[in-house]
């Protein structure tokens, strides 16, 4: 790394924000970020590493040209511009003065701190309902970004590998004996999820993505979930597959032990996109996230915080099989709390995809979740698409290496032999489970729901009760019980992981 001394434009713009009010300053590897009043200057330090240059105040200044557009698209009440800082005539320095460029700044609208999806994470504000937010908007982000047919795919990938390789080198974190072993894992990795890959780059789903998603680049700006500060220095860096952006992300929660918002994440993302069946590039594009994040922290003298990455990034790289769960029961009997409480636990994080028989029959009727249907779209022949286009979903997720669970009602023999015979076919060790209850509990929370995917009513619960479900040799467990007893018991029966990081409070859980 070199650098090159910014210290007269630092004190420069110190003077300059100053007339706001009280400056604050916050210094990353990359930047100076100082604030006072409604006003952010930012300005690129002149640092060379690896991955990028900003040396020259003509590179920094292009830097900011490229951080205003590719930010508007996704933040464009946070960025206000652009500003030259030049040379005036008595060889002082000004804004967007005419003389010599000595260097350049991104101006935004201040926002609080506290507002950062990161410390919204470690102090319990970052809540479901704003993780599915954010779902839905980087669903639409990648959908509206151009697509760059020709480009990523494994070789793009294999160059990402050598770049971690080099920059884990040049920050001296492990010795080059543990970073060798490490990018000789990765490139294993890749042989198995190559041909993929590629698979992904013909049908366009590499695209101009936002580049550096964690949970620093997020904020809740006026009300809504805002990506911003996306990668501006590297467009070929930028330009990437959709699920390797989303990694970023979904790493991020999962390091900072939110295993529940990151599978949630994970989901709300599934159902609005078509990625169900890569679900199981996850863990290994989350763990070049990783080692992203630990070269990083260790550039910026955070040794112990990159070792943390690192170790994730190794647990991500293990292998872990599929399975399948199911989880069956009369509505109302909790199938779907139940669900979102295990999955995150279930296979590989960012943990098994949730395929539920509620939001699936949205789905097929072209309406979002929350819309209630009429009656017609809950006739035999209706629900009989609806079980038909869960098991395909679920075979999807599983043939491609990532574990499912499926929640629908499964109050039909036909049904729950037709879900463990999915199983068998596509060779994952599979787990049924029933929610037994009295029917006046399960009357009692139907008629307590609120802004729930689910159109059950109290007449659809008395006709599930009345109907012969046959036999039922799923484990049976009580529905009444707490939804943290609930879990610990499926998961015991599924041999699920725990993987890295506490289980969510059961009163977090996701909802619809």
């Amino acid at each position: 790394m070199t650098a090159g001394d910014q210290t007269d434009t630092l004190a420069f713009l110190t003077r300059l924000l100053a007339r706001e009010g009280p400056v604050e300053r916050i210094d990353t590897h990359i930047s100076a970020v100082l604030m006072a009043g409604h006003r952010v200057l930012k300005l690129k330090r002149a640092v060379r590493f690896p991955f990028l240059d900003f040396s020259t105040p003509e590179r920094r200044l292009a830097a900011c040209e490229a951080e205003l557009a590719v930010n508007r698209r996704t933040a464009p009440g946070l960025y206000r511009g652009v500003h030259r800082i030049a040379r005036g005539p008595d060889a002082g320095l000004v804004l967007d003065g005419e003389g010599p460029l000595v260097d350049a700044v991104v101006e935004m609208r201040r926002f609080p701190q506290d507002d950062l999806f990161d410390k919204m994470a470690g102090d319990g504000r970052l809540t479901p309902a704003l993780v599915a937010d954010l779902a839905h908007r980087l669903a639409a982000f990648h959908a509206r970004a151009p697509a760059s047919l020709g480009r990523g795919g494994a070789a793009a990938v294999a160059d990402l590998i050598a770049l971690n390789d080099r920059s884990l080198r040049a920050c001296g974190l492990v010795p080059d004996a543990e970073a060798a072993a490490l990018a000789a894992a990765f490139r294993a990795g890749l042989s198995r999820h190559g041909g993929r890959l590629d698979a992904r780059g013909a049908a366009g789903k590499i695209r101009r993505c936002h580049g550096d998603l964690t949970l620093r680049n997020i904020c809740l700006f006026e009300g809504v979930p805002t990506p911003f500060d996306a990668l501006e220095f590297d467009e070929a860096l930028a330009t990437t597959d959709v699920l390797y952006d989303l990694a970023f992300v979904l790493m991020d929660l999962w390091h900072r032990g939110r295993a529940d918002l990151a599978n949630l994440l994970f989901n709300r993302y599934l159902d609005e996109t078509d990625e169900a069946a890569d679900a199981g590039l996850m863990p290994f594009l989350m763990a070049i996230r990783a080692v992203i994040r630990a070269h990083v922290a260790a550039s910026a003298r955070q040794a112990g915080e990159g070792r943390a990455y690192l170790a994730l990034a190794r647990s991500l790289l293990a292998d872990a099989s599929a399975t399948l769960l199911a989880v069956g029961g009369l509505s109302g009997s909790g199938k779907s709390t139940l669900a979102a409480a295990v999955a995150p636990w279930v296979g590989a994080p960012p943990g098994a995809r949730v395929v539920s028989s509620d939001r699936v029959r949205k789905r097929l009727h072209g309406v979002p979740p929350l819309t209630r249907l009429p009656p017609d779209a809950y006739r035999s022949a209706a629900s009989e698409a609806v079980y038909a286009a869960l098991r395909e979903e679920a075979a999807r997720v599983l043939v491609g290496g990532a574990s499912a669970v499926v929640d629908a009602v499964f109050d039909r023999q036909a049904e729950r032999e037709a879900v463990a015979a999915l199983a068998a076919a596509c060779g994952v060790p599979f787990r049924g489970v029933w929610l037994d209850g009295p029917v006046t509990t399960l009357g009692g929370r139907i008629a307590a729901r609120r802004n729930d995917p689910s159109d059950a009513t109290l007449d659809v619960l008395a006709a599930q009760a009345a109907r012969d479900c046959g036999t039922v040799t799923w484990r049976r467990l009580d529905a009444r019980l707490p939804t943290g007893t609930l879990r610990a018991a499926v998961l015991a029966g599924t041999g699920g992981t725990g993987a890295a990081g506490p289980a969510a409070d059961p009163a977090s859980l996701p909802g619809p």
